[in-house]
């Protein structure tokens, strides 16, 4: 008996128990749709962290002021001004192997005012290498010129989020904004960061030359005979160990700070590398268990394809007896049964891709979650109910094929 005769006969006895079929699909369906949404919810969650790493800036760590104690309350983090450009330029000129860039940078807030309109934000006083530390390009106008820099020019570059809330969809560039009575021109407008893995709006912010905000803005003596900054940002070159990196610099800036043996830091180090791989690799772990929990339900489809099977086995004993003895041999007695079972996975399991597609844009719309649907594992689904309509169907056609021909016939 040729293949496609089996595969004709094979679907004749599913149509005539359809409802049965069905619902003997029913598990691969589920099995296969949620395995489907899961992988999707996992992958879309892993690739908004790899957006969020990448928006960061990649291999970053940042060095902040210590806290400070006043009247014996304990302020923030980087209420000390305990770091200054110069260590800034000393990290980047002392440890060239391991450090790409270093940019000091200054922050502040206040309303920004461009003609009726107004906009509360932050503000940074940042060098030209901010925007290498951060991998952050310009949608439109242009970067901070060496002259500007030196000369506390009044120029800024705002964010995507100020430009809107200011200018609509009108162009920023060479506009007039205030901040703290102070008046800047726009030279450029920050491409589209999105939020950052806290959730803050990283387009919300407006950056000037170091000098402008320290000595326009600011306004602060103190911080203009020290050259204090709030923060210190580095870029680490690819490849290397982020915690040698950290250990480095952190040596290096006690050395400068003459701090002895024993003494505490006077600076905080964040290594955000390290922090935002391992969110990554807690959102990968997290995808592998949702897919594997999807994936018990596809056994418990594969079980209810075996009961099944093994019940059409027994009913149709007088049928397979019947073939055997017209001279069907047991490889095509065995071939039957599995092509049933096979069908009834895969046609289970493309019914299931429907249902997953539409379950994970569901999930999508109405919880907000990000899902990305993936080819290769809606491949790796319907492969994997194929497989298991040959395990689980295997022993009930087994069981048919090793039937003795006469019992068969004699079975009521």
């Amino acid at each position: 008996m040729n293949f496609l005769a089996t595969v004709a006969i094979a679907l004749k006895a599913l149509r005539t128990n359809t409802l049965r079929s069905a619902l003997t699909m029913l598990g691969i369906i589920i099995g296969v749709a949620a395995v489907i949404v899961m992988i999707a919810v996992g992958t879309g969650a892993r690739s908004q962290v790899e957006a969020q790493i990448k928006s960061l800036g990649a291999n970053l760590m940042m060095v902040f002021s210590a806290s400070a104690t006043f009247t014996g309350a304990r302020a923030a983090v980087g209420a000390a001004n305990t770091i200054s450009e110069d260590d800034a330029y000393a990290i980047a000129r002392e440890l060239p192997d391991a450090v790409a860039a270093a940019a000091p940078a200054l922050r502040g807030s206040g309303q920004i005012v461009a003609g009726n309109s107004n906009w509360s934000t932050s503000f940074y006083g940042v060098t030209p290498d901010y925007f290498e530390v951060r991998e952050w390009s310009l949608a439109e106008g242009r970067f901070f010129e060496p002259a500007e820099l030196n000369g506390a020019a009044k120029v800024a570059i705002i964010g995507q989020t100020v430009a809107t809330n200011l200018f609509g969809d009108a162009s920023p560039i060479d506009q007039t904004v205030r901040i703290r009575t102070v008046p800047l021109t726009v030279v450029g407008l920050l491409a589209k960061k999105g939020q950052s893995p806290g959730g803050s709006d990283l387009d919300d912010v407006l950056l000037l030359p170091i000098t402008t905000a320290r000595n326009r803005v600011l306004g602060a003596t103190a911080l203009a005979k020290s050259r204090s900054v709030g923060s210190i940002q580095i870029k680490l070159i690819d490849g290397i160990d982020s915690k040698l990196a950290e250990e480095r610099v952190r040596e290096l800036l006690r050395q400068r700070h003459r701090l002895q043996p024993g003494q505490e830091d006077d600076f905080t180090l964040r290594n955000l590398t390290e922090i935002l791989q391992t969110r990554e690799e807690s959102s990968r772990v997290m995808a592998l268990l949702l897919a594997a929990v999807a994936s018990v339900s596809l056994l418990v489809g594969g079980i209810g394809i075996m009961n099944i099977m093994l019940v059409s086995v027994t009913e149709r004993t007088r049928e397979i007896g019947l073939r055997r003895a017209v001279g069907a041999r047991a490889r095509d007695i065995l071939q039957q049964f599995l092509v049933e079972s096979i069908t009834l996975s895969l046609i289970g399991g493309l019914a299931g891709v429907l249902l997953g597609v539409g379950g994970a844009q569901l999930v999508a719309a109405l919880a907000g979650w990000p899902t990305e649907l993936s080819t290769t594992a809606i491949l790796l689904a319907v492969s994997f109910a194929a497989g298991i309509g040959i395990f689980f169907g295997y022993y009930p056609a087994r069981k048919a094929a090793r039937m003795a021909p006469i019992e068969a016939l004699r079975h009521e």
